[in-house]
């Protein structure tokens, strides 16, 4: 598409404005950290769940999916079916944990179990981690919107960037809640809207979808080989390749994660207005995510079957990996949606990327002032000053997507993409591992958990730099050969957990109360 349609643009108009409406409305109730982080702790399960909903269903969904399906198969969908038994076991195990106190801040719970260091540790690894994210969101969203409008990326950047920033800024926790209903009321139309129009145009309708896909292996769980063709995975334990139970074994490490160590999901908790109403937010996520992520994979597919009828060259290319397959969707997109459809699914994609990245500033801001700024910095403000100094975090975060995004636009290559995605996994080694030693047991404290730390980063490091090429060959090889980097969060956390709980045998842990830290120390009183 060289130039977007007048009338697709008033629908792009219709949707910023009303984005920035609803940041100026509940700006106005913004008055409060308990207020602009949890929105005073009183949001119904219903809500937070949508919520939830949409910050999770990313445009990383929105674009990755489909074009994972396009070219290959279904394989990656096992990661996303093990959300439920994510949710079983956190909505049982991890929400008192959170409740309990009224925390704001995820990382406030890692003070009281193994001290003020592995806070902060825990806090400046979240900030450092979703600061990379979210300029990665933010830069793949203007190259989309670069393809479908024929605007220039600097200025997709700053459009998008800006209008998300206000509505953060100003609103809080409120406004990203609100907005991401509204997004996510959008995305599903724009997605739904894309599969109708593959199907009417198909001659055999949805009936030649789920033929020519089932022929042709696309709803199997395979992956291509060294020829290029879909082969079928393994099923059992295994290191060194993807199978199918170790790919569900990722499935549940990774929802675990998200579910207890990312401030995004945690704050929203807090924000309910009861345990159960937390509890309900998380299994609507669940239950609208699942499917959401198999209809993205069946948009795929039927983009397959689409251009196996209708043969392109451009689709070919995306489809035999002489061209990025996704591209698939936004050409799509640009060639097939009809004026006025098209500006609807361009809104869509545009809800999916900033519903994830509000939540995320928002999230930053939070744990930026709770755990760092009020912790060790200004300590008896009041609470009109730490209004302000949260939104001017928030602001913070917000030029630093901007700049991020920006800087990876100029570096013209997937490399530094790459290498922040490389990092994050760096960074992020062995949280998960961290709190389920917390949780689960009553041992370590902040030194032995440091070396658990410790490991778990050096051994995510070596992974990723392997994968990037920056080892020696030798080392390269052999660590391809014998282990598969989908695993790498795995024995990252495994590591954390088993290294920390050993030591402290070895390290005698100072003692502190750890009444309602562990699952052994649970007071009875019931959750409110």
């Amino acid at each position: 598409m060289n130039q977007i349609n007048p009338i697709d643009i008033g629908i792009l108009v219709l949707y910023f404005g009303a984005m920035l409406a609803m940041g100026a409305y509940f700006g106005r109730r913004a008055k409060s950290t308990e207020s602009y982080f949890v929105g005073g702790r009183a949001y119904p399960g219903w809500l937070l769940g949508v919520s939830l909903f949409g910050a999770t269903i990313s445009s990383i969904t929105f674009v990755a999916y489909p074009a994972d399906a396009y070219k290959t198969a279904w394989v990656r969908y096992l990661i996303c079916i093990m959300l439920p038994l994510g949710v079983l076991i956190a909505s049982r195990w991890f929400v008192p944990f959170f409740r309990r106190g009224k925390i704001t801040s995820v990382f406030e719970y890692l003070e009281g179990r193994f001290g003020p260091g592995t806070r902060l540790y825990g806090a400046s690894v979240f900030m450092l981690a979703q600061c990379i994210r979210i300029s990665m969101i933010q830069f793949l969203v203007a190259l989309l919107m670069h393809r479908l409008t024929g605007w220039s990326v600097p200025a997709c950047i700053l459009l998008g960037g800006a209008i998300t920033a206000y509505y953060t800024v100003v609103g809080g926790i409120e406004a990203v809640i609100w907005t991401d209903f509204v997004q996510s009321v959008i995305l599903i139309c724009g997605g739904l809207l894309i599969l109708a129009t593959i199907v009417y145009k198909l001659p055999g309708g949805m009936s030649q979808l789920f033929s020519v896909g089932w022929a042709d292996g696309k709803f199997g769980l395979s992956q291509l080989n060294a020829s290029g063709q879909l082969e079928p995975i393994a099923w059992g334990f295994a290191l060194k390749e993807k199978t199918v139970i170790m790919l569900l074994i990722v499935g549940i490490f990774q929802w675990l994660a998200e579910y207890s160590t990312n401030q995004e999901n945690i704050q929203k908790f807090c924000a309910a207005k009861s345990a159960k109403d937390a509890r309900g937010a998380m299994w609507i996520c669940c239950f609208l995510s699942v499917p959401t992520w198999g209809y993205f994979m069946l948009v795929g597919t039927g983009l397959y079957v689409f251009y196996q009828v209708f043969p392109d060259a451009q689709a070919h290319a995306m489809l035999t990996g002489a061209s990025r397959a996704e591209e698939i969707l936004p050409y799509f997109i640009a060639t097939q949606l009809p004026v006025g459809l098209c500006g609807i699914v361009i809104a869509a994609v545009l809800a999916a990327a900033m519903s994830s990245m509000s939540s995320a500033m928002n999230s930053i801001s939070a744990v930026a002032i709770t755990d760092v700024y009020k912790r060790h910095l200004v300590r008896n403000s009041d609470d009109r000053h730490y209004v302000n100094a949260a939104k001017l975090l928030t602001l913070a975060s917000s030029i630093i997507m901007v700049c991020g995004a920006y800087w990876l636009f100029l570096a013209g290559s997937s490399t530094l993409q790459d290498l922040a995605t490389e990092l994050q996994s760096i960074v992020a080694g062995g949280l998960l591992g961290l709190y389920m030693l917390g949780f689960f047991t009553k041992r370590g404290d902040g030194r032995a958990v440091f070396v658990g730390i410790l490991f778990a980063i050096v051994w995510s490091a070596i992974i990723s730099l392997s994968g990037m090429g920056w080892l020696p060959t030798s080392w390269t090889e052999a660590i391809n050969r014998s282990f598969e980097s989908y695993y790498t969060g795995i024995v990252s956390n495994v590591m954390m957990f088993v290294v920390g709980y050993l030591l402290s045998f070895f390290i005698p842990a100072r003692q502190h109360d750890l009444t309602n830290l562990t699952v052994w120390t649970q007071d009875k009183e019931p959750l409110t």
